[in-house]
């Protein structure tokens, strides 16, 4: 499935950021930010803080979820995360910037993703926004796979849970 950068890329920062596991230090941000292609990513303590708390309410838009749930977690976050987006020509091509000119960092992020989220439900559909499917994973992905059939976050997690699967078989036997 291809996803243009605004759409795709801002979707996968989305479900790493849903996927931390505790409070980031400014430092782990800029790094996750820059793998991303955020260029605004430096990042005070409190700055840190506030995208932490963004990423909470990220994270309830991976993994099942009916469609209306799903849609009504989206405009949530695009209601919050609300920017003047804006046709930027900085590279001689007209596209979409999300966030205004003149928003920090933390209102840039929560407008990329949350228009990353939207992008994903709308063009590729709701269900790409997953959870794996490992028992002991869990981690939200977005699914890129030309099928969307995607269940696991990685193809190791894939490959974990048929092992576990064949030695509860084997062991069974």
């Amino acid at each position: 499935m291809h996803f243009n950068h605004y759409g795709g890329e801002a979707a996968r920062l989305g479900a790493e950021l849903a996927n931390l596991d505790a409070l980031p230090t400014p430092d782990d941000l800029a790094s996750l930010l820059a793998a991303h292609g955020i260029a605004r990513r430096l990042l005070t303590h409190p700055e840190a803080r506030e995208v932490w708390d963004w990423s909470r309410r990220l994270a309830v838009c991976f993994g099942p979820s009916a469609l209306d749930d799903r849609c009504r977690a989206v405009n949530d976050l695009l209601a919050d995360a609300s920017s003047r987006p804006h046709i930027s020509l900085h590279d001689g091509h007209p596209h979409l910037h999300y966030s205004a000119l003149d928003a920090n960092a933390v209102a840039h992020i929560r407008a990329v993703t949350a228009a990353g989220l939207a992008y994903v439900v709308c063009f590729a559909g709701a269900d790409r926004l997953g959870r794996c499917a490992r028992v002991q994973c869990g981690l939200a992905f977005v699914d890129t796979s030309r099928n969307g059939r995607r269940l696991y976050c990685t193809v190791r997690c894939a490959n974990n849970d048929a092992v576990a699967r064949h030695r509860r078989r084997a062991a069974r036997a």
